[in-house]
């Protein structure tokens, strides 16, 4: 690669390509740690992306009609630091560059979206990225044929590596992409061949071009160095009626002594290499130090979209009261205020007619008053629609089309869909839900974790939730699952015993800012348990007492879902026996947690035995059983310590011993 060429063809653009590179090189010999050869091997593509191309203004980085930019090879996070100090965003200064990968700093090592109002997304885990991006491109394609282009139209520009390419997730989000021709997704490939065990050619020999094409998707093949290619291929990419890649060809660690080897993927940190490096680039500034003319042409380049800005906003004051007052409703993630009367009239109706309903069809019927007055909402699910109940007859199927359409057929995708969710989420004005069955969070589980590393609200509708689904037998049956859920911090889990608290359960769901909730719920029919009509939402305590003891206070049974009502046909059968009992649902144990003792003390009082009953393993159970006031030796749990079986789901309950009968018998095993 001839350095020399590179800079004299085009020596305003590599100047500011290369204040790129030399801040990367500082921040991580400063740190020593982080990934030096992606951002310098990228600092072409970014430059001429940034400055002819991404709508943003650094003074107002939450500007609703931005550009989007996802830095889905996110381990090279100094590229996107770098440029935000570079064009003058006020939470990027040169303190933040000096203390990369440092506590407190913004620059973290991998880009968090929570730390900064320009990072769109939280990356590193590779593929999560692009899998994040289609949802971004979904999000704009709604909003867009629901507000009006003069009001949402933007691009999602992402910046992915061979890592990203290579993880599965990302072909179930390029797949999708494709099918549904989210023309507004540009995707810039670090085509540099280099993964951290050596050339990509040692694990992979997939043709990448060929792949995306096959997708439905536009691809270019351009020099990842050459500014005139790059900005050709951009101004063509966005012209097209598909999504698009642009296959960068790339040297990692440009100019670097490790340029073009897996050493030049991880920290570069050799004094003499570093300035040989610099040499090599023509750059002569000290260590963090920005020519005031570079630093000036880039802050002109973070301010170019103020106008556009303004513009937008003038235009956006125009559009109808109505529409304005949603788009900033849902936009602040602020539920309707007419939500809570729409549940509590709904609560009240199923108090009246006490239906038996699995709490999978109960979720749909709470769907059906929801979806209407909250029109942030977009459904879908995993190819189980019909198992899920997730779509409800007001949404319309999104599609080429219906761009407006709330209802998205994810396939067998359960990876990418929730990945693309939570790109949803993160662009902003939509609320998502989409379903699966419980065993399947399996499948979905790395996006899971970053919805709740990201705050972002996020609902999990996983149906088929216990050994209850019966004959599709332990494969499907989901034991673990519950617990691995609950272990993951910032996440509400919701287990409801009926409809009522099913309805409960989406109230608080669709009324958090900052963390996911999972609602796990039922195949089999479920009685109504709460026959008594509440304006409160107990179920946003967490747990409750659903019905006391007669007479003197011996035993507590908890449950959740389905083992509710198991749990209070154990309290009749001891009441029968003088044994006074009382029954605590228990349908999200993170809210009972949050609540004070005082409220913990009341429900879960000393001096009774407790049985914990829930058709999963006892993992996370303790807290209740021996902690808050309970002892060892007066505690029990009625649950599974192993995989299920193919059989009738009253077979498999009786089979592992999940019965009142045996309930009644642990806890009289305790007294």
């Amino acid at each position: 690669m001839d350095l020399k060429a590179l800079q004299t063809a085009n020596p305003d653009h590599w100047s500011k390509a290369t204040a790129i590179r030399a801040l990367t090189l500082d921040a991580v010999a400063q740190a020593n740690s982080g990934h030096s050869g992606m951002p310098i091997g990228m600092a072409d593509v970014a430059t001429v992306l940034f400055q002819n191309h991404l709508k943003f203004d650094a003074a107002t980085p939450t500007w609703p009609d931005r550009d989007r930019f996802i830095l889905s090879a996110g381990h090279g996070s100094m590229l996107i630091y770098s440029l935000l100090h570079l064009v003058g965003d006020a939470q990027f200064p040169i303190e933040q560059i000096r203390n990369f990968r440092q506590m407190g700093a913004r620059t973290a090592g991998h880009p968090e979206n929570f730390l900064a109002d320009a990072i769109e997304t939280t990356t590193g885990p590779l593929g999560q990225g692009i899998a994040n991006s289609v949802g971004f491109a979904m999000a704009e394609e709604i909003q867009r044929a629901t507000y009006g282009s003069k009001i949402v139209d933007h691009h999602t520009y992402v910046i992915a590596g061979d890592g990203c390419l290579m993880e599965g997730v990302s072909q179930e989000a390029i797949t999708l992409a494709g099918r549904h021709k989210l023309s507004k997704l540009i995707v810039m490939w670090d085509n540099n061949n280099i993964t951290i065990d050596g050339p990509v050619t040692l694990s992979d020999t997939s043709d990448q071009v060929a792949r995306f094409r096959a997708a439905g998707w536009d691809v270019q093949e351009i020099d990842g160095h050459n500014p005139d290619q790059i900005d050709a291929a951009l101004t063509a990419a966005k012209k097209t009626d598909t999504p698009s890649m642009i296959a960068c060809k790339t040297h990692i660690a440009l100019g670097h002594a490790a340029q073009d080897t897996s050493k030049g993927h991880g920290a570069l940190t050799d004094p003499a290499q570093m300035v040989a490096a610099k040499e090599a680039w023509g750059w002569t500034a000290a260590p963090f130090d920005i020519p005031a003319d570079i630093k000036s042409a880039w802050e002109a380049i973070g301010s170019r979209g103020s106008e556009a800005r303004a513009d937008w906003q003038e235009r956006f004051a125009k559009i109808a009261g109505n529409k304005r007052e949603t788009f900033n409703r849902a936009l602040a993630l602020e539920a309707p205020k007419k939500l809570s009367a729409t549940i509590k009239a709904f609560k009240k109706q199923i108090t009246e007619t006490a239906p038996k309903l699995a709490t999978r069809a109960a979720s749909e019927k709470v769907l059906e008053v929801i979806n209407p007055i909250m029109p942030e909402t977009v459904g879908g699910s995993a190819d189980l629609t019909g198992s899920n109940n997730t779509k409800t007859a007001d949404l319309g199927v999104f599609d080429l089309d219906n761009r407006g359409g709330r209802y998205v057929y994810w396939g067998i995708r359960e990876h990418g869909m929730a990945s693309a969710m939570n790109g949803m989420a993160l662009h902003g004005g939509v609320r998502p839900y989409s379903g699966t069955f419980m065993c399947f969070t399996d499948y979905a589980r790395p996006a899971m974790r970053l919805s709740a590393l990201m705050q972002v609200p996020v609902v999990y509708v996983m149906t088929h939730d216990s050994i209850g689904l019966g004959e599709d037998g332990p494969t499907h049956q989901p034991v673990e699952h519950l617990a691995i859920s609950r272990a993951t911090p910032n996440t509400l889990v919701f287990r409801p015993a009926d409809t009522i608290e099913t309805a409960e359960a989406w109230e608080v769901a669709l009324t958090q800012t900052g963390t996911p909730s999972v609602l796990s719920l039922t195949r089999q029919g479920l009685p109504t348990v709460r026959l008594e009509h509440k304006n409160n939402n107990l179920t946003s305590m967490g747990a409750y007492t659903l019905a006391d003891s007669e007479g003197k206070r011996q035993v507590i049974l908890i449950a959740t879902g389905s083992e509710v009502s198991i749990a209070m046909e154990a309290r009749e059968l001891l009441h029968a026996q003088g044994i006074g009992t009382r029954v605590v649902s228990m349908p999200c144990m993170e809210l009972f947690a949050q609540q004070d003792e005082s409220y913990r003390k009341r429900v879960l009082p000393g001096g009774a035995v407790r049985v914990g009953v829930e058709a999963g393993v006892r993992q996370g159970w303790d807290q209740w059983l021996l902690g808050e006031r309970g002892k060892w030796g007066k505690a029990d749990f009625v649950g599974m310590d192993r995989f299920g079986a193919s059989a009738p789901a009253e077979e498999l309950f009786e089979k592992f011993g999940i019965t009142a009968a045996n309930v009644a018998e642990k806890a009289k095993a305790l007294l």
